[in-house]
């Protein structure tokens, strides 16, 4: 992926997860990468520091992406550390809690929203005109199977507001174009990450695997190829709008 070579990138949810992944693979292919985390900084300062060691330049950068102007000192902040921002991966997200939508009050409403929803659009109206201003760039959404299936129990609000990140992908892309500005999006099926501490159980995730022709859940690494793919110009420089599915088999579209 020599396209990506001093490319400048932030990675939001970077932590742990797909988003420790993506962010470590991006430094091994040569860019420089801003490791975004919330609370989990002794492990977001991980995975700057393997990036380093593996040559490549990083830098953690803190941020509540639910919060205005807290996402606006952090892009400030890759900026200023980068110069510009060539690539951005909205992967930060979660279930906050499971609930059936007859319990979901309106917290837990405005939090799922705000986390999984709204926290895409804000960090992209802010990244769009520096990556405008530097002759374009590449936008990758993290959404999911769910967006299509209407998820798993409990899940239903989040997969509602990743279905929105999958329309939303797409607008973008039509807005963007003319920026030189690619939108694209990567949806998981069920990784076996921290993402699903708490929240499923060794019984649920068994029954899911069960569920997927490949007979066993993902890994945050599987998922890293699309995400690299859809990043480098040179291999997808004419693909914009467009989800790609890492699912096993289990959805088929």
């Amino acid at each position: 992926m020599s396209d990506l070579k001093n490319k400048a990138v932030l990675v939001t949810g970077a932590s742990t997860g797909i988003g420790a992944a993506v962010a470590r693979a991006m430094g091994r292919a040569g860019a420089r990468v801003a490791v975004h985390y919330r609370g989990s900084r002794d492990e977001a300062e991980g995975v700057a520091r393997d990036i380093e060691k593996a040559g490549g330049k990083a830098v953690a950068v803190q941020a509540d992406v639910t919060d205005a102007g807290s996402v606006d000192r952090m892009v400030a902040a890759v900026q200023e550390a980068f110069g510009g921002i060539d690539i951005l991966v909205n992967n930060a997200g979660g279930f906050v809690r499971r609930s059936p939508i007859v319990d979901a009050d309106d917290d837990y409403i405005d939090a799922v929203f705000r986390l999984n929803a709204r926290s895409v659009v804000a960090v992209s109206r802010r990244v769009i005109p520096i990556m405008s201003a530097g002759g374009g760039g590449t936008i990758i959404n993290v959404t999911t199977q769910a967006a299509r299936t209407g998820g798993g129990p409990g899940a239903g609000l989040y997969a509602a507001c990743k279905g929105f990140v999958s329309t939303i992908t797409r607008t973008m892309a039509k807005e963007l174009v003319k920026d030189g500005i690619r939108v694209n999006a990567v949806a998981p099926g069920v990784i076996e990450t921290p993402f699903h501490d708490g929240h499923s159980s060794p019984e649920v995730l068994k029954n899911f695997a069960n569920a997927i022709p490949m007979g066993r859940l993902g890994t945050a690494e599987e998922c890293v190829g699309a995400f690299l793919f859809l990043a480098d110009g040179a291999a997808s420089g004419y693909i914009t709008g467009q989800i790609v599915e890492v699912n096993g088999g289990q959805v088929m579209p």
